[in-house]
């Protein structure tokens, strides 16, 4: 039964489904290492044991009247804990939210719990989702899984734990800037962005309404288009079968991702773009200057959204906060309205050319981050440090967010190297038959 631990949710629910695993025992065996494990409560904030026995006690009765509600009926997972949860407490890793117990599910729960997942509780986040290091001296900073001296990514950090450390078979997180891609790439992980909008927000704690995205944290592709279909309420997941990297056209995007590359993670990208072209990928550089204007001006869009958000909670109890995290947000205060409207009408600009010059493309590829999990206890101490880390660590995976993609991170091979895969807005089905294709040739 430990081997459950380390399974794939696909394989879990297949399980289920040839009733060799009953749902409770699933269950019981994940609360069981939940709580023995010694880095408990750095990784999840609250355990729901009693929910997650009674919605697998109801998944285990469909199983064996044959009436699963989907591949992962009786599937344990971890949420981010931004989502709400009705009855328990929900609060965005802030001192700012203790204490706040919402009444119902977020939106996305909702129709995850009536697929037949199973939630087993709400994991630790960077506060208020604001860093891509997953750092949070006011709650707990999850441990990273290659490193124990690191931060594990951020800002769904915990979710990212629960899984590389056999505490989850997959965790739900958000995605603003590199949220759930981040920590999944440090950990060894797949982490799939969805296109904005795809997923409902509603009951989600908000970081910046124009760029949060929700999406899973797991051990396979196959996984991610099942958490997808599952998220959102459809049991037909996209088909991975007969992939092949054979005739596939990426461009290797070289603006902006490739400056400051560390060694460690240039070389684990270079070596996995040798083994797609071996399996058949023809891969092109290519450039879009254009790209460089839009992180010029990402910041004030970035900080200006979080404030409109955050600035009421924030300026009425800011020594709250942790200080980095204060000090960004509070960034976005002097953004005037004008300046706002007239730089998101560039940026939809900037998207048309990008689009454009990527159009013949299956996919474009670049390294999943410039840099390898940075110490946490430097981070604490050394503010240069931690500012130039930060924005390393979210560069790449942010030009999803910016250009409106969808995004799949993939382990490369290397630990805590990732490489990202983009595609157009709402092709999640074909990145994920990519993504598939790719997977088998690094593995």
């Amino acid at each position: 039964m430990q081997d459950w631990l380390w399974a794939t949710a696909a394989d879990l629910g297949r399980g289920i489904e040839a009733g060799e695993i009953d749902p409770v025992e699933l269950c019981e065996v994940y609360l069981a290492a939940i709580d023995g494990h010694e880095l408990r409560d750095r990784i999840y904030a609250r355990v729901t044991h009693d929910r997650a026995r009674a919605e697998a006690a109801a998944a285990s009765k469909r199983a064996k009247a044959g009436q699963r509600l989907s591949p992962l009926d009786g599937v344990p997972v971890s949420w981010k804990d931004l989502f709400d949860t009705a009855g328990v407490a929900t609060e965005a890793g802030t001192a700012l939210m203790k204490g706040r117990v919402p009444d119902a599910d977020a939106e996305v729960l909702r129709v995850a719990t009536g697929m037949g997942l199973v939630c087993l509780g709400k994991t630790h986040m960077t506060e208020i989702a604001f860093s891509g290091l997953g750092l949070n001296p006011v709650t707990a900073t999850p441990p990273c899984v290659n490193d124990a001296d690191a931060v594990p990514g951020g800002s769904s950090s915990g979710a990212a734990a629960s899984v590389a450390f056999g505490l989850a078979a997959a965790g739900i997180g958000s995605d603003t800037g590199g949220s759930v891609r981040i920590p999944s790439m440090w950990n060894d992980l797949v982490g799939l962005k969805t296109t904005f909008g795809r997923l409902p927000l509603d009951g989600s704690v908000p970081l910046c309404s124009e760029f949060d995205t929700i999406g899973p944290l797991c051990r396979s592709v196959e996984d991610a288009a099942l958490f997808l279909a599952a998220l959102e309420g459809t049991a037909t997941s996209a088909d991975l079968t007969g992939v092949s990297l054979k005739g596939m056209r990426f461009a290797a995007l070289q603006t902006v991702v490739m400056d400051e590359m560390r060694d460690a993670p240039l070389q684990g990208y270079n070596a996995s773009l040798v083994q797609l072209q071996a399996a058949g990928a023809e891969i092109v550089p290519v450039e879009v200057p254009e790209l460089t204007r839009a992180f010029d001006m990402s910041l004030p869009l970035y900080t200006a959204d979080a404030y409109a958000n955050w600035a009421d909670l924030v300026e009425a109890a800011p020594e709250k906060m942790y200080w980095q995290i204060l000090n960004r947000v509070r960034g976005g205060k002097d953004v005037l309205a004008h300046e706002y409207l007239a730089l998101w009408k560039e940026l939809h600009d900037i998207r048309n050319v990008y689009a454009s010059t990527l159009a013949g493309f299956d996919a474009v590829l670049c390294p999943g981050s410039a840099i390898m999990p940075p110490n946490a206890e430097r981070l604490e101490t050394d503010e240069a440090y931690y500012l130039s880390e930060n924005l390393l660590a979210l560069r790449n995976t942010r030009v999803a967010n910016l250009m409106g993609l969808a995004s799949l991170s993939l382990p490369t091979g290397t630990p805590s190297v990732g490489l990202l895969v983009n595609t157009p807005p709402n092709s999640e089905e074909r990145l994920l038959r990519i993504g598939a294709a790719i997977e088998g040739a690094l593995t």
